[in-house]
């Protein structure tokens, strides 16, 4: 006598008058094979359905990302080679060691072996790791089955449109948290503010490169516009974490790292000595004594020098931002070029000078103000075949 249970698959079980001895055959149709296991003491067990499983069917797009992967990587493996060719070949010219030669030995190599007055940064020669230069891949957004694992993935920008739901969510919660400081009458404390004057938003390129995605001018408009939204809020300083991501600081912090320490003179004053101070045609030096009375010496004459008011209040410039007009004293040797070319250079290395002198947030405003920038515009030479620089021949008819 037999008894024959069906639970999807043949289960058969002889059940004779002294025992029960299961007897298990499966036949699958799904996967078109028969597969029965046996264990030592001769019976047959389950079989296990993940190793049924495990010839899973890959989607057309998890194929095509894992091609595009793969390409990808061989790509990166080839330019990271030829920069490590070329970056031993770049010590042996400069007669460094290879295996200690760092990215600021290439950088100052290729300053010295290229000199140009090329100042568009697009037109320099550059010589950096491949990571740097070419954008960083996206992760894979689905599964093996092709089921996307981010909720906005069909909105085709899943990162942007998640950074703009997570600004969003932030704006509630700073709202709600203001209702609350309402109704319970409590008074915000004053130190507790954002202050957002020394950095500013990415920008587009730079958003680009963070969420790994491209966006238009409008997207990025919306962007700004939200955050705005946030940072308006009274208790916006909660979300500061989350806001400083998005925004870059103005000022380098190297300028805080490379400050001179004053030297002292036979009277005790501290002095700093900034020397090729350039621009265009001139070259000077300057030296700033503190303390002193605002007293200007340039080539052993006063501020007259320049004849003049403009390169006058060039020079003035930096004392006055500073409020530094009497309190210190300059001396300047210049040479060459004309007196808009040497004002600029004195104005250059006084705001050079004076870092050793002011605090550092006086330093982030001469930096915001652009006083600590070198200004390396020079004058256009003149073309063959041409009337000047950018001059063309008068166009005549006939």
């Amino acid at each position: 006598m037999a008894l024959v249970v069906n639970f999807g698959i043949k289960h058969i079980f002889p059940l004779t008058k002294y025992c029960i001895r299961p007897l298990f055959i499966y036949s699958s149709c799904k996967y078109g094979t028969k597969v029965s296991t046996t264990s030592s003491d001769g019976f047959n067990n389950l079989t296990d359905w993940e190793t049924l499983n495990k010839k899973k069917k890959i989607s057309k797009a998890m194929k095509a990302y894992l091609e595009r992967a793969r390409e990808h990587d061989e790509f990166m493996k080839k330019q990271e080679f030829e920069y490590t060719i070329g970056k031993r070949h770049l010590a042996n010219m400069m007669g460094e060691d290879p295996e200690n030669f760092t990215q600021k030995d290439v950088d100052r190599a290729i300053e010295y072996l290229f000199p140009s007055g090329i100042y568009d940064p697009a037109a320099r020669p550059l010589m950096k790791p491949p990571e740097e230069i070419f954008p960083a891949r996206k992760a894979a957004e689905f599964d093996e089955a092709g089921r996307p694992h981010h909720f906005l993935f069909y909105t085709g920008k899943p990162n942007f449109f998640k950074l703009l739901y997570d600004t969003v969510e932030n704006i509630q919660q700073s709202i709600s948290f203001h209702d609350k400081v309402i109704r319970k009458k409590a008074t915000p404390d004053p130190n507790e503010s954002l202050n957002l004057g020394s950095s500013a938003w990415l920008t587009k390129e730079q958003l680009e490169q963070v969420i790994v995605e491209k966006i238009t001018d409008l997207e990025y408009d919306n962007f700004k516009v939200v955050m705005e939204r946030l940072i308006s809020l009274p208790h916006a300083y909660r979300h500061k974490e989350f806001i400083d991501k998005y925004r870059k600081p103005l000022v380098s912090q190297k300028f805080a790292l490379e400050i001179p320490k004053p030297s002292y003179d036979d009277q005790g004053r501290a002095f700093v000595t900034t020397y090729e101070c350039l621009r265009k045609k001139a070259r000077g030096d300057v030296t700033i004594r503190s303390p002193g009375t605002g007293k200007i010496c340039i080539n052993g004459k006063d501020i007259t020098y320049f004849e003049d008011v403009q390169p006058r209040e060039q020079v003035m410039f930096p004392l006055l931002f500073t409020n530094m007009q009497d309190r210190v004293d300059v001396e300047c040797n210049i040479e060459g070029g004309g007196p808009s070319g040497q004002a600029g250079a004195i104005r250059w290395g006084i705001a050079w000078g004076l870092r050793s002198f002011v605090d550092k947030d006086m330093l982030e405003k001469m930096q915001v103000a652009g006083l600590l920038t070198r200004d390396h515009r020079r004058r256009e030479r003149k073309k063959p075949g041409q009337p000047g620089a950018r001059k063309k021949p008068t166009w005549k008819r006939r």
